[in-house]
């Protein structure tokens, strides 16, 4: 076990760019950049120099609003190398997601893309300052967002009071190499230099602040899990907006000196096409994510031969897609990681060397430095080996808090420094984690308590299954029901009735669906996470259970 690193994600980067100046750094393949470690490190000391230049000081907030963009990892690594704290904002926020986070965040500067689909970036920010049509870059001073004053624009065209991101290089004129290496002598390793936005599905997002110290130490952690060297090349197709791709992904790459293949956005092929003509060692992903290259139609045509390991990660992971990972794209050391944004995120991890029964099975073991452990949820007592109860970490990697939020703080973090992590599953002797569902995912049907996973986790056995979740609906009778939404495979064909018979002849009989539906996809958000609260709205109005819910809010 390593001892844990001192040192600044700006000091680290400068090491590697000694240690390894020639190699690939960023590669972003369809937008045909290339920076090695030498060039990479060098870029990020401009554009540290152009923010401080812009008058972005220490601790001032600088949100980016884009998909992978090369930019957007730049930003990471200059707002840490001259102090200003990187807010990530969602690619899916629309107005008044957008107005939220940037007054709760108090952003000063805000770096952002034309949109994303039909969701119209400029519109949205013109809708909260129409003030900025009028104002000349930089000058900007807007009646709702007051802490506003810089919108640096990544795309060609030009839009009123906005910079273009190639303006601002002329801003590090303004100050000098020596300048900015003494402002790195006055950072921190505790210094909070990232804010990432809960996804916000109960309640309003919390900002989630997060360190050097926290980054670095959980990226090492990420990367000797998967064994990382300079001699991989990890590709990187999930958001980096969200923790999985600036930590497991970006942090983990570059603490061991690794390659990083940045894809812009999610495409199949787009992933496909990267891992064979950079011949990746690694690739990230979620469940759907790997779903979607494993079936497409397309995928025999490429080369995974050069694969090695990757994480799959971020919701759980069906037992089948990772042996299809494992086998058919040549993944035999894949792992997988279990955590929170508030967690940095990683708590547990499989390793390469555990065996192949225990990573398709498991979330691994506590990363070092951390601990873990399970506790029944009612009395806060630590719970047997093999028990189900909440699971609750603390260590280095925790967050410095919620911003701006110590009521909600205080109740993630308990006096005894452990987060409460709201996940519910159960620890083995030999301290490997498994994730049984959310406190709040728990189906009680007539007093009965029943697990989702288990439950999809069978559905995963039948042939016809592609994907399926399945949620808890009310129900006059027994508090509760059960719903699971099937997404099946091309060309299958099968009744609800069928579903409801395969469940019942495999597992006890309060376990199988009362109802079920066909669809052909979830509620995503941006991260790729589905959103469970959303299908159960759904499932209100398609099964017309507007009165049992009644009954369950009265």
């Amino acid at each position: 076990m390593s001892a844990l690193m001192e040192i600044t994600i700006g000091d680290l980067l400068e090491k590697q760019a000694g240690l390894y100046p020639d190699q690939d750094c960023l590669v972003s393949p369809y937008l045909d950049v290339r920076y090695s470690y030498k060039e990479f490190n060098e870029l990020t000391d401009l554009v540290a120099r152009a923010f401080m230049g812009m008058g972005i000081g220490k601790g001032d907030k600088v949100s980016i609003w884009a998909s992978n963009y090369p930019e957007w990892m730049i930003t990471q690594f200059a707002t840490a190398k001259m102090g200003a704290v990187m807010v990530t904002v969602n690619t899916n926020y629309k107005q008044f997601e957008l107005e939220y986070l940037l007054k709760q965040s108090d952003t000063m500067t805000l770096i952002m893309m034309e949109g994303v689909k039909d969701n119209n970036y400029v519109n949205h920010i013109y809708g909260l300052c129409p003030e900025l049509r009028e104002s000349e870059p930089g000058q900007l001073s807007s009646e709702r967002l007051p802490y506003l004053k810089n919108v640096i624009f990544l795309d060609e065209e030009k839009h009123p009071g906005m910079y273009q991101w190639n303006d601002i290089y002329a801003f590090a004129d303004r100050v000098s190499p020596e300048e900015l290496e003494a402002r790195k002598r006055e950072l921190d390793i505790h210094d909070v230099i990232n804010m990432q936005y809960t996804s916000g599905t109960t309640g309003f997002p919390k900002g989630v602040m997060l360190t050097h110290y926290n980054l670095v130490n959980n990226g090492m952690a990420i990367g000797d899990c998967m064994k990382l060297t300079h001699e991989d090349r990890l590709c990187i197709p999930v958001p980096l907006f969200h923790c999985f791709g600036c930590v497991l992904g970006v942090m983990a790459a570059y603490t061991h000196a690794a390659s990083m293949i940045l894809i812009d956005h999610f495409n199949p092929l787009k992933v496909m096409g990267a891992i064979q003509s950079e011949k990746c060692t690694a690739v990230h992903g979620v469940p759907t994510m790997f779903i979607s290259m494993l079936d497409h139609p397309d995928f025999d045509k490429y080369d995974f031969s050069t694969l090695r390991t990757g994480i799959m990660a971020g919701s759980p992971c069906p037992i089948e897609f990772m042996k299809r990972a494992m086998s058919d794209m040549n993944m035999q050391e894949i792992t997988i990681t279990y955590g929170q944004t508030e967690s940095s995120p990683a708590i547990t991890m499989t390793s390469t060397d555990d065996p192949i029964e225990v990573r398709v099975a498991t979330v691994g073991r506590k990363i070092p430095h951390v601990e873990a452990k399970i506790i029944d949820p009612e009395t806060g007592e630590d719970a047997p080996f093999d028990t189900q109860g909440e699971i609750v970490a603390r260590g280095y990697n925790l967050m410095k808090g919620y911003y701006k939020m110590p009521e909600a703080t205080a109740q993630a973090i308990d006096k005894d420094g452990w987060l409460h992590t709201g996940d519910l599953g159960t620890m083995d002797k030999d301290g490997y984690f498994k994730i049984t569902g959310r406190l709040k995912d728990m189906i009680i049907r007539g007093g009965e308590n029943i697990y989702p996973r288990e439950i999809e986790e069978f559905l995963y056995t039948n042939d016809k299954v592609r994907d399926v979740q399945v949620i808890g609906v009310p129900d006059k009778r027994y508090g509760e029901e059960v719903l699971a939404c099937i997404i099946l495979k091309d060309d299958a064909e099968a009744t609800e009735e069928e579903m409801i018979e395969f469940v019942k002849n495999g597992l006890s009989r309060f376990k199988a669906p009362r109802y079920v539906r066909f669809v052909k996809d979830f509620p995503m958000t941006a991260s790729m996470k589905i959103q469970k609260f959303k299908m159960r709205e759904w499932a209100i109005e398609e099964l017309n259970l507007k009165d049992a819910a009644k009954i369950e809010t009265a």
